[in-house]
């Protein structure tokens, strides 16, 4: 494991300063120090990235295909050393890891499908009519085509698949970007072995060496700077409301501002309809304590608003998923400031207006660091209406039960909330026909509604939506998960009345790559 910044895929030491990586449910520090990044290697980072963006993004789809097939083979290659590091700097249980690198994979191999076949480039051709009256029609042809160098800031809650190689990563490469990976501060270790592996993939499908660096940095000045870096085209980032907002901020001042992809979390609402909770009362509860603890609630899905109507059912749910919450076993925090963090904003939560403590884990590990314990509180409707904090995320074991006395009032509720990756519905299939307004608004609110199910546990595949209405994300048009998350990093091009002969292979007559294209408003693959 080599702690020096990956720059252009050479080892580089920054600043005389090192940082180390700490167990969280310890609190005792890891083998590995990792020199911290400063000025001078953003400038080479980007200037090697743009040198190389100059050849990357011209290279044949099936080598840019196998760069990334190579890289899910190097990961695997070192799985189990990865895994084990990722599990003391993140606190997060193997199995779950072990899962998340097999995503972590999957993704770079739907990526790599993706490019091979090359549809996805989106060719559209207009064919020239020069006898058209009044004026001759010209030949138009466009296509989507690469930015340039992207900054991916790793994740806190997924150390793989939102990191080194992860999802942004996989859709960066595919489109045909450069990118520079600023590195978590409590995934380091994890973070070198992955960028060692993404190096390794570089050498052996022989990419331009500038296509990939890493830096580390535990405060904020090499995030900022590669943010203001005129060189830099795009910017994916996962976490707070606050750090995604701060990107964004520092992106539009700049003298040519660019798009920032901020996936910034969100409350996932669950409405709960009367017939559902009338039929399914104990499964129900089981199932959501079970949704809201995984991962100690440090998922972006994670369902922290339990919305419902007054009833006897309810009161047994309430009963049965108290039951349930208590029994659950305290989780290590991701890290010492999340934990801090989820403790101090759950116990404010407690002092509001109208809410009460409906369950609460009664069993703490008191040998480790940094445990949450799931809560469950309660409100009713108007307090939660007249309460803007109510309706902030709390990232941890959390959710917040809201009851309503009827469905116009839960329909006021609905009104106030803000956008959200996910909003879910828990209904029989015949009350759905009555609540097409309400249905209707839940549409407006979200970037995924799912039915009788559970927010936690994202798909990723070419249908998936991991994206929403502002707060949840600051561009709803958008995914972070799935095929089309590469859209993020491309633009359209078109080309008018150009030399056929130099003309990219995706727009030249013939179809000599036999992509699906539209051709004069038909799709189609000749």
């Amino acid at each position: 494991m080599n702690g020096k910044n990956i720059i252009g895929s050479l080892y580089q030491t920054g600043d005389r300063e090192f940082l180390k990586a700490a167990d969280p449910s310890t609190g005792l520090l890891l083998e590995g120090e990792f020199s911290r990044a400063n000025e001078s290697l953003v400038e080479s980072a980007l200037a090697l990235a743009v040198d190389a963006f100059q050849t990357y993004r011209f290279i044949d789809k099936d080598i840019k295909a196998a760069f990334l097939n190579a890289i899910a083979d190097e990961l695997n290659k070192v799985g189990e050393i990865l895994v084990n590091r990722a599990a003391k700097e993140s606190g997060l249980p193997l199995p779950r890891l072990q899962g998340e690198l097999g995503r972590t994979t999957g993704q770079l191999r739907m990526f790599a499908n993706l490019v091979s076949e090359g549809s996805w480039v989106d060719a559209i051709i207009d064919t020239a009519l020069p006898d058209r009256q009044p004026q001759p029609k010209p030949d138009i042809r466009r296509m989507l085509v690469p930015v340039g160098p992207v900054v991916i800031f790793g994740a806190s809650n997924f150390p793989l698949a939102f990191s080194v190689a992860g999802g942004d990563t996989a859709s960066a490469f595919a489109s045909g970007c450069p990118v520079i990976v600023k590195a978590h501060p409590a995934h380091l270790g994890t973070s070198a072995i992955v960028g060692q592996a993404i190096v390794k993939a570089v050498e052996l499908c022989g990419i331009p060496k500038g296509v990939f660096s890493l830096l580390y940095d535990d405060g904020y000045a090499v995030g900022a700077g590669l943010v203001k870096h005129p060189l830099t085209k795009a910017v994916a980032f996962t976490g707070s409301f606050k750090g995604g907002m701060g990107l964004v901020q520092l992106a539009n001042e700049r003298e040519h501002p660019i798009p920032v992809f901020a996936e910034m979390g969100s409350i996932n609402p669950v409405l709960f309809l009367p017939d559902a909770l009338e039929t399914s009362t104990s499964e129900l509860a089981k199932k959501y304590a079970a949704s809201i603890t995984l991962g100690a609630g440090q998922f972006c899905t994670n369902p922290g608003l339990l919305l419902t109507i007054k009833s006897a059912a309810l009161e047994t749910f309430k009963a049965a998923l108290a039951e349930a919450i208590n029994v659950i076993p305290s989780s290590t925090m991701l890290t010492e400031g999340i934990a801090n963090n989820y403790n101090k904003v759950s116990s404010e939560i407690e002092e509001e207006i109208g809410v009460s403590i409906l369950a609460s884990s009664t069993s703490e590990n008191k040998e480790l660091q940094n445990q949450s314990k799931a809560i469950i509180a309660e409100v009713n409707a108007v307090d939660f209406i007249n309460n803007p904090k109510l309706q902030e995320e709390i990232f941890g074991p959390y959710s917040l039960l809201v009851v309503a006395e009827d469905i116009n009032e839960l329909e006021d509720v609905i009104n106030v909330l803000k956008g959200q990756l996910t909003i879910t519905l828990m209904a029989e299939q015949e009350e759905l026909l009555h609540f097409n307004t309400l249905i209707a608004k839940l549409i407006d609110k979200t970037g995924r509604i799912i039915l009788n199910g559970v927010p936690t546990g994202v798909e990723v595949c070419a249908a998936m939506q991991h994206g929403g209405p502002f707060p949840a994300t600051n561009d709803s048009r958008f995914t972070s998960v799935g095929t089309t998350a590469i859209k993020r990093f491309v633009r359209p091009l078109a080309y008018q009345d150009w030399v056929h002969d130099l003309l990219p292979p995706e727009l030249k007559n013939g179809n000599p790559l036999g992509i699906l294209r539209t051709v004069n408003q038909k799709m189609t693959h000749e």
